[in-house]
């Protein structure tokens, strides 16, 4: 079966489940997932109930898909991703979004948890993610697709921010990397992405956002500062750490989210 009729199969699917076209997808990163206890009139599918959805083995990503509203509009979240890191293949890895696309869906929300360049940006740092460098070593469009040079779209990441300042939610803006992992990155990796311009580091995102883009839909990013990345403090780096801040900056991001739902949406 090729990529597309894994992508076909998984809309099926979704429609099977009863996921029609939604207003706003959000994809939700390691410990981000209690935002979609937000939801309202949420129904929870498993992963494993929908055929065709990839489902992630980390500490983190529940695997489940949760429909339902949100300040009057239509959203879905994804509890948890996949990752190319895993031994998942780059379409893989975007077969969700795609398929959620060709539901109907025009707004994508993408959130990683992500380690800070920047020797300035303590954890627990919000950042919209303003550009991306992709150094994940695979894209995941064909040939016959439309590439974007700025995948992120800048209205959308706008209304991140008045939102934020409405609610005096700290916001950055800045810079993602996107790394291949499962290993953390060195700190002479760090000195040379900070050279690059990168102000955080992770290893998700980059494909979705590609992939989201080409299917027609808008896309905004938001990445979790959830440690300073290797070299910066000389403490060791740990999936536990990234966990806990996820916990710690749960009400401020869902906050932001659930706030910025309807607007977003408009």
């Amino acid at each position: 079966m090729s990529s597309t009729q894994q992508v076909e199969q998984l809309e099926r699917a979704l429609r099977h489940h009863g996921v029609g076209a939604v207003d706003v997808a959000f994809v939700l990163g390691s410990g981000l997932g209690a935002f979609a206890e937000r939801i309202e009139r949420a129904r929870v599918i498993p992963y494993a109930e929908i055929d065709g959805m990839p489902t992630s083995a980390v500490k983190g990503h529940a695997g489940r898909l949760v429909v339902g509203e949100l300040g009057g509009v239509r959203v879905l979240a994804q509890q948890g991703r996949v990752h190319l890191y895993e031994g998942w293949s780059v379409s893989e890895v975007t077969r969700a979004v795609r398929a959620i696309a060709r539901l109907g869906c025009r707004r994508f929300v993408l959130t990683n948890a992500a380690g800070g360049i920047r020797h300035q940006w303590r954890p627990g740092l919000l950042m919209t993610i303003r550009d991306h460098i992709n150094l994940q070593g695979r894209s995941p469009l064909t040939r016959a697709e439309s590439g974007y040079a700025r995948p992120y779209d800048e209205g959308l990441s706008q209304t991140l921010h008045a939102i934020a300042r409405e609610r005096g939610i700290a916001l950055e803006s800045g810079v993602y990397a996107g790394l291949l992992g499962p290993n953390y990155e060195t700190p002479a990796e760090i000195r040379m992405l900070a050279k690059l311009g990168a102000d955080a580091v992770g290893m998700s995102t980059v494909a979705e956002a590609l992939a989201a883009r080409a299917s027609g839909a808008r896309v905004a990013g938001i990445s979790l500062i959830t440690n300073q990345a290797a070299g910066i403090t000389g403490e060791p780096l740990s999936h536990a750490e990234v966990m806990a801040a996820g916990r710690e900056a749960a009400g401020r991001f869902s906050d932001l989210l659930q706030h910025a739902a309807a607007r977003l949406a408009g």
